[in-house]
C-alpha cells in the first residue's frame, strides 16, 4: 500500500510538472514570431518534384510505388555519409540509391541512365502554384531571405535560375563546402554564423519534419508547409507555424509583424 501510495505521488507530481511545462510552452509559442533571416528549403518546399518522380519511376520500369522508396533512401545514404565522413553529393547519393534499387528490384539500368534520370528533372524543376506569391508576400515584409540546401553550388544556382525563382532571394547556401547535410545541427550552426546572426533570429521554412527537427534543436524557429502526402513526426516538436502552402505562412508571419 505504501509504495501504491508513493506511485501515486510520484504520478500526480509527474503530471503537474508536465501540465506546468505544456502550459510555458504554449505562453512561448503566443509570443511575437520576428526572425531576422528566413532560410527555405527548396526541393519539394518551394519545387515541384512531380517531373522527377515520372522520370524516376520510367527508369524504374513505370514502377510508381518505388519512388517514395528511392527518396527515403537517398536520404538514407545522405546519413550514412554524415555518419561515416565520406562526403558524395546528394546528386551522386541520388544516382545511387537508383542503381541500388535497380538492383535489388532486377531491374535493368546503367549508370549512365541512372544519372540522366536523376539529373535531367531536376535541373528544371517548376515552382509550386502558391510559392511565387508566398514569396512577394514575405519579400515585402523586410525579411532577409536566403535558399539553405542539401544541393550543390551548381545545383542550386540552376535551379533557382530556371524556376525564375532568384530574383527573391538574397543569397544561397549549400552544404557542398561544409560536406555534411541537413539535418546535422552543424549545418544549421554554420548557416546563422555566415549571416552573422543568433539562433533566435533564425527561421527556416520547409516541407520536410526532419529538416525542421533539425532547426528547432539548433534554436530556431520554424514553419511548415503541408505538401501533398507531408505529415509532422510525432516525437518533434511542433513548429511555430503550420500552413497549407507558402501564402498562408506568409499571412501568418504578416500577422505576427503588426
Amino acid at each position: 500500500m505504501i509504495r501504491f501510495k508513493n506511485f501515486m505521488i510520484g504520478l500526480l507530481v509527474s503530471i503537474s510538472l508536465t501540465s506546468t511545462f505544456a502550459h510555458s510552452q504554449d505562453s512561448d509559442s503566443n509570443q511575437p514570431i520576428k526572425p531576422k533571416v528566413i532560410f527555405f528549403d527548396v526541393n519539394e518546399t518551394l519545387l515541384d518534384l512531380e517531373n522527377v518522380g515520372k522520370s524516376v519511376s520510367k527508369a524504374l520500369g513505370g514502377r510508381d510505388e518505388l519512388v517514395p522508396y528511392w527518396f527515403t533512401t537517398m536520404l538514407h545514404y545522405s546519413l550514412v555519409g554524415n555518419v561515416t565522413g565520406e562526403y558524395n553529393s546528394f546528386a551522386e547519393i541520388g544516382i545511387a540509391s537508383l542503381e541500388m534499387i535497380a538492383n535489388q528490384q532486377n531491374i535493368k539500368l546503367t549508370p549512365e541512365e541512372a544519372r540522366t534520370a536523376v539529373l535531367t528533372p531536376f535541373r528544371d524543376l517548376a515552382p509550386h502554384k502558391d510559392v511565387v506569391e508566398g514569396l512577394k508576400k514575405i519579400r515585402a515584409l523586410g525579411y532577409t531571405m536566403i535558399t539553405l540546401t542539401n544541393s550543390s553550388d551548381a545545383g542550386i544556382a540552376a535551379q533557382l535560375k530556371n524556376s525564375n525563382l532568384a530574383q527573391y532571394f538574397d543569397g544561397s547556401l549549400t552544404v557542398q563546402n561544409l560536406k555534411t547535410f541537413k539535418p546535422d545541427l552543424k549545418v544549421y550552426d554554420w548557416a546563422q554564423k555566415e549571416m552573422k546572426i543568433a539562433p533566435e533570429d533564425a527561421m527556416l521554412i520547409a516541407a520536410h519534419p526532419w529538416d525542421l527537427a533539425g532547426a528547432d534543436k539548433a534554436g530556431w524557429k520554424t514553419a511548415f508547409i503541408m505538401r501533398p502526402g507531408k505529415a509532422l513526426y510525432p516525437l518533434a516538436a511542433k513548429p511555430d507555424l503550420i500552413g497549407r502552402d507558402l501564402i498562408e505562412i506568409a499571412n501568418q508571419l504578416e500577422a505576427n509583424t503588426k
